[in-house]
């Protein structure tokens, strides 16, 4: 019987926490839909001087050269819609993965010859249903003969009429990018990282120092790895380190690369950043850089820390739920308790009234 009886009293325990976490996951659920129903789509159209047999557009031009190349759009469904494009130069994100959309990293002070300067084409397009159209981008060189690639991207999205003139809809979007590589010579161009500074800031709402950093040649670094150690000014404790694999550099491109305080508050001080670069091919750069937190710093950063905050922040919320599901709880086990004891005392009613009277002598 009590085998019997811990057996309710689990499964009530189970429904209840069940019931308790049941909202959170349902609307998880239910942000994950998806919408995968477009009409558009692309086709790149190489032209007599593709330099590599590639996905991407990778062209040899000349000093000066002037040229059209061109990608085809098609629009299957029923009604006509809307491409916007936007040509980007390649940039380098704190990961160390390289963006050809849109994005607002910064450019670099290295770079010559911007792509967004040199190849351009119309911010929208048109496309009819059922039809199919050229969408042509014009490429026009710089005059000088230039070792090394300029690098960078198209982007194009079917721009979604309904969800301007309702607000508050939200509907996925599918974006297409095509890659453009521009190269004149196969004089061998060498990457070169330069460092600009060290200093505190918030990565993802979080406490980070950045180290920032910039390939200051038209050539990409691949296979990066950065190995980072952040100390006291006069001191080799490793307060906080940070080691990365894998990583790219774009073409005169830079890079913001975090190192994370773990939820640290930010303390004011002198320190030092010991960096180290290595690509696979065998280039190595390595650095020592101190660097100052001030107390405006470290006040600011600390109060806008996401962490720290929800370490400060008291949740009623979920202490309320917590309480009243143990108050549940409580209440279902008393009464639980309260039947299987006059159960109990029924049965040992029955008892005494069916046991024989003793015979007096």
């Amino acid at each position: 019987m009590k085998r019997k009886y811990l057996t309710y009293i689990t499964i009530i325990l189970y429904i209840a926490i069940t019931l308790i976490c049941r909202p959170n996951a349902a609307f998880a659920n239910e942000s994950n839909k998806q919408d995968a129903s477009s009409g558009f789509s692309y086709k790149v159209i190489y032209p007599e001087n593709q330099h590599k047999e590639v996905s991407y557009f990778d062209l040899r031009m000349t000093p000066g050269q002037k040229q059209t190349v061109v990608i085809q759009l098609s629009n299957s469904s029923d009604k006509e819609i809307t491409v916007d494009v936007g040509l980007n130069s390649t940039k380098t994100n704190s990961n160390g993965v390289l963006e050809n959309g849109p994005s607002n990293l910064e450019k670099d002070s290295s770079l010559k010859y911007d792509f967004a300067d040199i190849v351009k084409g119309k911010e929208s397009v048109v496309i009819p249903p059922k039809q199919t159209i050229d969408y042509p981008i014009d490429i026009t060189m710089p005059e000088v003969t230039y070792d090394g690639v300029i690098s960078g991207g198209i982007y194009m999205i079917e721009r979604d009429q309904e969800s301007e003139k309702q607000e508050g809809m939200i509907k996925n979007k599918y974006a297409y990018l095509v890659g453009m590589l521009l190269t004149e010579t196969d004089n061998e161009v060498k990457p070169d990282l330069k460092l600009n500074k060290v200093y505190a800031d918030l990565k993802n709402y979080r406490n980070a120092i950045m180290i920032d950093f910039s390939n200051i040649q038209s050539a990409y670094l691949d296979d990066m790895t950065v190995d980072v150690q952040v100390m006291g000014a006069k001191s080799d404790e490793v307060l906080y380190d940070t080691k990365q694999t894998k990583m790219r550099m774009a073409p005169n491109s830079k890079i913001k690369f975090p190192v994370s305080m773990n939820g640290e508050k930010m303390v004011p001080g002198d320190y030092r950043a010991h960096i180290l670069v290595t690509a696979k091919t065998g280039e190595k750069w390595e650095w020592e850089q101190k660097f100052t937190i001030t107390n405006e710093e470290a006040d600011k950063f600390n109060q806008e820390d996401v962490s720290l905050l929800q370490e400060n922040r008291i949740n009623w919320q979920l202490i309320i739920l917590i309480i009243f599901g143990v108050l549940m709880l409580i209440v279902i086990i008393y009464f639980i308790v309260r039947t299987l004891n006059k159960k109990k005392n029924k049965k040992k009613i029955k008892n005494k009234k069916k046991a024989p009277k003793s015979k007096k002598r």
